[in-house]
């Protein structure tokens, strides 16, 4: 153990020295902070996660691809260039799927430290690629195992990416790139069999058994990022297990796929399933400036469009599989980094094998397809439930469309009701157990001669309001109007666009979670905006 140069936080020797993988520039805004820094003397999780925050993101977001551009010219947004999962999609941060379990439906897994520390958050793994299905049930105190678990095989890559994209709790990036649900519980279901098939009949053998067996795990929720090789039909067995989850109270989310065609395979032809496509929002927070991505979509025989929700599907953080010979490579690769000088042939060739592999830090890359839009969607419907655990999937299905942000330029068919808004939607889950204020639709709401404020807020004493309007100085104090629900009202300021932050219990700071209007902070966070006109 030893003390951060920068915050005198102790913190395990080998941890300080990870800083080792960062680029120069998150390397030098750090020695700019003191001037007798070295990177030998390495630095915390924290003080590395704020200074790299900073390089993507203090001069917004052109400039972030400028920047990273002059360190990386093969890809502007490869190595070092995703943003976290919670900052990208305005996450509201109280909120992280805890008390709600997942399944996930997928070729197959690995018990990721992601998922099982501190605490192994795999409540059960099934064998559903043979009849009869296997299951193994595990405790939180347990390290979960499985029948070949060991083996690295590929089929383990894409559950284990999906599974950490929904729930993943960041644990070897110090919780920098962590899901949205990173608090739920899951049931992992192995779909493939030895031959490498995904058929049919195993992914209705799962569906079956979550019919089943899933209230006795207490599944809320079901993730499915691969389809079959049938052609949608009418009444199939697959879309009836779908419907008959959802009957019971299921929220059932499914990929898309990638061949961008108008042709949808079981399960996200399901007409009870909500269906996810993709969209590319270039690694940026800009909203104009996202782009379609080559999703299929489809119309059902009963009339329903899909995808109904499109997620980034590009640029998405996700875990590599532990220990197997390629995370042995990048590992080897980020350390060697650091021995050649910038420039160098030698620095160049590291940096093209690391961009070529998508590599974020040794542990970490960036992938793409809609089977990770998919778990992002549904990470966002656990942290729904965890706020409100009484939704139902039809009131679920609604409040996301309802708050969906419609993509410029890209079709309806496409897209749906556009990409998926993390903090409106859990805002408005809380709203509808207050139904007195379930219809404050605009926030804040702007009058000819107020500007009223509301949060939904169940845990704190005390929540002020602070904004640039008079520069930041005097705080507006919320009152409760009942249990959960706090307002204020001020005078209309002058017409112009102002920036504001909740402050909870004189301590926590907040931005608005039902407000998608938001500007950088310049401190790893963002402020509301509101306009006057």
């Amino acid at each position: 153990m030893a003390h951060c140069p920068f915050c005198d936080q102790l913190t395990p020797s080998g941890v300080l020295r990870e800083i080792r993988w960062q680029t120069p520039e998150t390397i030098a805004r750090l020695a700019s902070r003191r001037g007798d820094w070295r990177v030998v003397d390495g630095a915390c999780p924290a003080c590395v996660q704020d200074a790299l925050l900073h390089v993507l993101l203090a001069q917004g977001d052109q400039a972030l691809h400028r920047r990273i551009q002059q360190v990386w010219p093969l890809d502007a947004r490869a190595a070092f260039g995703a943003l976290p999962t919670p900052l990208r999609l305005h996450a509201d941060p109280r909120f992280a799927g805890r008390g709600v379990t997942v399944a996930l439906i997928d070729a197959g897994f690995y018990p990721h430290p992601d998922l099982v520390q501190p605490v192994n958050r795999i409540r059960a793994w099934v064998d559903a690629s043979h009849d009869p299905v296997t299951v193994l049930s595990f405790h939180p105190s347990e390290t979960p195992s499985w029948p070949e678990w060991r083996t690295l095989h590929d089929r383990q890559w894409h559950g284990t990416m999906t599974s950490a994209v929904l729930a993943g709790n960041g644990w070897r990036s110090h919780g920098l790139y962590r899901g949205l649900a990173s608090g739920a519980n899951l049931v992992l279901m192995q779909v493939r069999d030895d031959a490498g098939h995904i058929t049919d009949e195993a992914i209705q053998l799962a569906l079956c058994w979550l019919v089943a067996q899933g209230k006795h795990f207490g599944v809320r929720v079901v993730n499915i990022s691969l389809g079959s090789d049938g052609a949608p039909a009418p009444g199939s067995p697959i879309d009836e297990a779908v419907h008959e989850l959802v009957d019971q109270g299921l929220v059932v989310v499914a990929a898309a796929g990638n061949e961008g065609v108008r042709r949808l395979r079981p399960p996200a032809s399901a007409p009870a399933a909500l269906t996810v496509g993709g969209i590319d929002d270039h690694n940026s927070f800009d909203h104009a400036a996202m782009s379609a991505w080559h999703s299929n979509y489809h119309v059902t025989a009963m009339g329903v469009h899909k995808p109904e929700l499109v997620a980034p599907s590009i640029w998405v953080a996700a875990p590599t599989l532990p220990d197997d010979r390629r995370e042995q490579e990048a590992r080897a690769w980020f350390a060697q980094r650091q021995t050649h000088p910038v420039g160098s042939p030698a620095r160049a060739a590291l940096e093209k094998r690391i961009a070529a592999r998508k590599l974020i830090t040794p542990y970490y890359q960036h992938v793409d397809g809609t089977s990770f839009a998919a778990p992002l969607a549904a990470s966002v419907v656990a942290c729904m439930l965890e706020a409100n655990p009484q939704l139902s999937p039809g009131l679920v299905r609604q409040i996301l469309l309802e708050t969906a942000q419609p993509v410029p330029g890209v079709d309806k068919e496409r897209q749906g009701a556009g990409v998926v808004a993390a903090g409106p939607a859990v805002a408005r889950a809380l709203s509808h157990q207050h139904p007195a204020f379930a219809g404050f639709q605009a926030v804040p709401l702007v009058t000819t001669d107020a500007v009223t404020f509301l949060l939904h807020e169940h845990r704190a004493n005390q929540v002020q309001v602070f904004g640039d309007w008079d520069g930041w100085q005097r705080p507006v104090c919320l009152r409760r109007e009942e249990l959960g629900v706090w307002t204020a009202r001020m005078k209309r300021p002058a017409p112009g666009t102002y920036a504001y932050k909740f402050r909870l219990n004189g301590q926590q700071w907040l931005d608005d979670p039902a407000n998608p209007d938001k500007t950088w902070d310049g401190f790893n966070g963002f402020n509301s905006l509101f306009t006057v006109v």
